[in-house]
């Protein structure tokens, strides 16, 4: 048997491997293949066959989703109080509006950290228009008449992700005027 009839007879041999047993016995020509046994024939122990093209995984329902793009914040700015302005309070309630870009994303744990005069409130916020309450007026805000407010970013854990630019304005109270003698 030529060396190139042994190579086809033995890639027959694999090829058909899948489906049953080969055995292998010696003849005065060299070794003999065949799918059932001889006397004096050996079982012969095939590696699998190669798959030619692997298959991905198939999909199960316990694969996690792909996590989200995460698009930084490029804006954030106080609307309301106007810088500069003028608010009227006696109880120093106030309405604060912010605008962000982009939306903030509060269903992964953002949120606005408010700080008045430097103090940075307890209360975060997930909405974009908000009050101050007394309570908290009465908590972080100095005797003056100017005030500041800025608002930041924070994640879940409270790092800061971006900060507006302060804001300042001014709180007019009513006063009654004790009148003169």
């Amino acid at each position: 048997m030529r060396a190139s009839d042994f190579f086809l007879l033995l890639l027959l041999v694999v090829a058909s491997a899948t489906a049953q047993p080969v055995y292998e016995s010696r003849d005065n020509a060299g070794p003999v293949f065949s799918d059932s046994p001889s006397t004096g024939a050996r079982e012969l122990v095939l590696p699998p066959l190669a798959d030619p093209a692997p298959q991905p995984p198939p999909a199960s329902s316990s694969a996690l989703p792909a996590p989200p793009v995460v698009e930084p914040y490029t804006a954030l700015n106080i609307v309301a109080p106007d810088n500069g302005g003028t608010i009227h309070s006696n109880t120093g309630q106030f309405t604060v509006q912010v605008s962000i870009q982009p939306d903030l994303q509060s269903q992964r744990g953002d949120a606005l950290a408010i700080s008045l005069d430097r103090t940075v409130l307890p209360t975060t916020r997930s909405v974009l228009q908000f009050d101050i309450t007394p309570s908290e007026w009465q908590a972080a805000a100095g005797d003056d008449a100017e005030h500041q407010l800025a608002v930041a970013v924070v994640d879940r854990s409270g790092a800061v992700l971006m900060t507006s630019a302060p804001v300042r304005f001014y709180v007019h109270r009513a006063s009654v005027a004790t009148p003169r003698k």
